[in-house]
């Protein structure tokens, strides 16, 4: 097997000079490199560019500077922090975590491979990437860029996330991290990532400027464009829902909060349902006001994970709630960035976009689940 054998790792030996050379050393969670810091960075990029996760982190440290003061905040003000960088779970469990820590760790992300795999939202990849940046702990990683590097330079084939092959994987890891120099596992964990992100990219990898091109199977075997070996693809599943964009005299906005699970759970959005009839009776139940007069604003796309969603908006003023409900609030325009909303709620709040067109309500039954599920 390319790499790994009896005189030393060729693998570790090219890829940390090219890191020193070429690598990623002025990323903000580097400088401090803190526990702290580093798992807050690894949980923002798990699915995330690094492009994208720079502003937030900074933005989030600015609030939460630390483990403690992440754990006494409220669950609105981590999620209003959060809101626009997604897989919003990641936050749930970011606060969760730190609450955890304050329980049970004295308000500090624990120095042990099972404790910190036992906290919500650390796997153990993310587990094994803190002790290696924060510690210089000897650790294997295996997120997505370690996948597609190994898989490329190994020559395995078989969708990285099928069990059986992952497990390969980890062997080829674990295998190399033992050639490590003492000291130097925060350098080769950021390595490996870099190269993943950097040069051994999903399409078109720079192959003529790797360090590890010598050895690579897939590039000898003119195999990179099919390594790693691609999910088996299936169509995104198209669901329609109906919500309510509703104002009252004030120029506030009711927003309703998502259940503890499912999608966008925790978070502030729009009153929804499946399907026009439901939405009327809710309004009903709910409000003082018609919606017959209420005017259809352009279909909202949003893509999730797993499904497409048509969000038909339908926007009016009301005269007021009958009654305080749990869950409802009346928000001010300059009241909304407190708060955590998905963003393309978020975004279409920001921008106030006109109505379609002057028609009257469209409410139609959705032939799709519920997106609440």
């Amino acid at each position: 097997m390319p790499g790994v054998d009896g005189r030393g790792d060729a693998f570790v030996g090219r890829l940390l000079p090219w890191f020193d050379g070429h690598g990623r050393h002025d990323l903000p969670w580097q400088h401090p490199r803190s526990p702290y810091r580093v798992w807050l960075s690894e949980i923002m990029l798990q699915q995330t560019q690094v492009s994208t996760v720079i502003p937030y982190f900074l933005t989030f440290l600015q609030v939460f500077p630390t483990l403690p003061a992440l754990a006494a905040a409220s669950n609105d003000a981590v999620m209003a922090r959060w809101a626009g960088l997604g897989y919003y779970a990641r936050a749930r469990n970011l606060h969760a975590a730190a609450q955890r820590c304050v329980a049970d760790h004295d308000g500090e992300l624990p120095r042990d491979l099972d404790a910190l795999h036992a906290l919500p939202g650390i796997g153990r990849s993310t587990a094994a990437a803190i002790l290696s940046q924060a510690w210089n702990d000897r650790h294997a990683i295996l997120d997505g860029n370690v996948k597609r590097v190994l898989t490329r330079y190994h020559g395995i084939d078989g969708f990285p996330g099928l069990p059986a092959v992952e497990k390969v994987l980890w062997g080829l890891a674990e295998a190399h991290v033992q050639h490590v120099p003492d000291g130097r596992m925060a350098d080769y964990t950021q390595a490996q990532m870099d190269l993943g992100a950097t040069v051994c990219t999903r399409s078109r990898p720079a192959c003529v400027i790797c360090p590890l091109q010598d050895d690579c199977v897939a590039r000898r075997e003119g195999r990179t464009d099919r390594l790693p070996t691609p999910k088996p693809g299936k169509a995104l599943p198209e669901r329609e829902a109906v919500a309510l964009l509703l104002r009252d005299g004030r120029g506030r906005v009711l927003l309703q909060k998502r259940p503890d699970t499912g999608i966008w759970a925790q978070l502030w959005t729009l009153p929804q349902a499946e399907h026009g009839s439901a939405l009327q009776d809710w309004f009903d139940a709910h409000l003082h006001g018609s919606l017959d007069d209420a005017e259809a604003m352009p279909v909202l796309e949003h893509t999730f994970s797993h499904y497409r969603l048509h969000l038909q908006v339908l926007s009016c003023q009301v005269d007021g709630l009958r009654a305080d409900v749990p869950g409802l609030r009346w928000v001010a325009p300059v009241d909304l960035p407190t708060l955590g909303l998905p963003a393309p709620i978020r975004k279409l709040l920001d921008t106030g976009a006109p109505p379609a067109s002057p028609k009257r309500r469209t409410m139609r039954r959705a032939s799709s689940p519920p997106v609440s599920e």
